[in-house]
């Protein structure tokens, strides 16, 4: 088991080559021994955490899925958490809602069981992401607010999620919370200082510090230090939307976003690259490299960007109302968008659109 944890230390500072060298080790001991149910469903669990950071995310889901019941035949609720986050965090990268949210309802079961002792900040975190994409960062306020004022939980989060630190700052700017902002960049700023040479550390205070002093050039330089791929692009994307506000530069904008959208297509995140995507457009940039899907009778290019954000929006089971109110259009706009979208995608209810979207996020267009 210290194999495997050790390991697991790896991923958490983004050292893959090493990590997977250390479990490749495992799996020969673990051939070898009879009745290591532990070791199997501990090794499952983490080579799944593993092919996540590597945007991997079906072999990550697969594996986690295995790990669950190994984990379940063996009677190591403990460790059901962690295989939870895995695969929620993985359908929340794809923009896959509702596998999200079933995942995170599992989380919270587990919080109910007291089996998340091991942990629990990535638990918490993975909740906050779900309900912020969901609801705004106000729908996850409460859980910004308790992870960023908890030691012992912030801590544990910043030093095994590289992404943690600048989403936390981002949360607490959004909420006007900036007291919680100014914390989270010193805890990670400390954390690093007292780990020198940690580069994912050390890159996730920078992307921090960054975004709280709004410095663009502070992200890029985050960015290009960053170890994992995800967290460079978020750091681009930050960057970017600096540089694209008026009276900076333009052509600097589009070059850092779409690095932004590479990154994040390289880590299996097609939600996230089309909100770059669609940022791109804005400024006169009809898809930078974003790679084209094969669309043939779904039209996805044709959308505009407000049929495009009515879609995604409608997908994760928003009414128009509700719709509206997070475009700022009303009902009726909403409902003449959801026409042309159901001309130009070729479907004819919303349920339709829903299961065409979710295969439009996870790249099988």
């Amino acid at each position: 088991m210290a194999k495997v944890w050790y390991s697991t230390l790896l991923i958490r500072i983004r050292e893959p080559a090493s990590a997977a060298r250390v479990l490749d080790s495992v799996e020969e001991v673990r051939t070898g021994i009879e009745g290591t149910d532990e070791l199997v469903a501990a090794s499952l669990i983490c080579a799944a955490d593993l092919a996540f950071t590597q945007g991997d995310v079906d072999t990550a889901v697969e594996l986690a899925g295995k790990g669950v019941h190994q984990a379940r035949e063996a009677g190591l609720n403990c460790l059901l958490p962690a295989a939870h986050t895995v695969m929620a965090l993985s359908a929340l990268r794809q923009g896959n809602m509702s596998v999200s949210l079933d995942f995170a309802n599992q989380l919270r079961d587990d919080a109910l069981l007291g089996n998340t002792l091991h942990g629990p900040s990535q638990c918490a975190w993975a909740a906050a992401q779900l309900q912020e994409v969901q609801g705004g960062a106000v729908s996850a306020a409460h859980l910004v607010a308790g992870i960023i004022r908890d030691d012992q939980l912030v801590l544990e989060l910043l030093a095994s999620q590289p992404a943690a630190a600048s989403w936390l700052v981002r949360a607490a700017k959004d909420l006007d919370e900036e007291p919680l902002a100014k914390r989270v960049v010193h805890e990670a700023s400390g954390l690093a200082a007292r780990n020198r040479g940690l580069r994912s550390l050390e890159a996730a205070a920078a992307h921090a510090d960054g975004l709280l002093e709004e410095n663009p050039q502070k992200l890029i330089a985050a960015a290009e230090s960053h170890l994992d791929l995800w967290a460079g692009a978020s750091a681009y994307e930050d960057a970017g939307k600096l540089l694209s506000a008026p009276h900076h530069e333009r052509d600097r904008a589009v070059e850092v976003l779409e690095r932004a959208v590479d990154g994040y297509s390289s880590s299996a995140a097609p939600r996230d690259a089309r909100r770059v995507v669609s940022r791109l457009r804005s400024l006169g940039v009809r898809r930078g490299r974003y790679p084209q899907y094969a669309t043939h009778s779904v039209n996805v290019d044709s959308l505009t960007n407000t049929e495009a954000a009515v879609a995604e929006l409608v997908s994760h089971g928003f009414t128009n109302s509700q719709v509206g109110e997070r475009l700022f259009i009303s009902g009726h706009t909403v409902a003449f968008h959801l026409k042309k979208i159901f001309r130009k995608m070729n479907v004819a209810s919303r349920v339709e659109l829903t299961r065409t979207w979710s295969r439009v996020s996870s790249g099988e267009y």
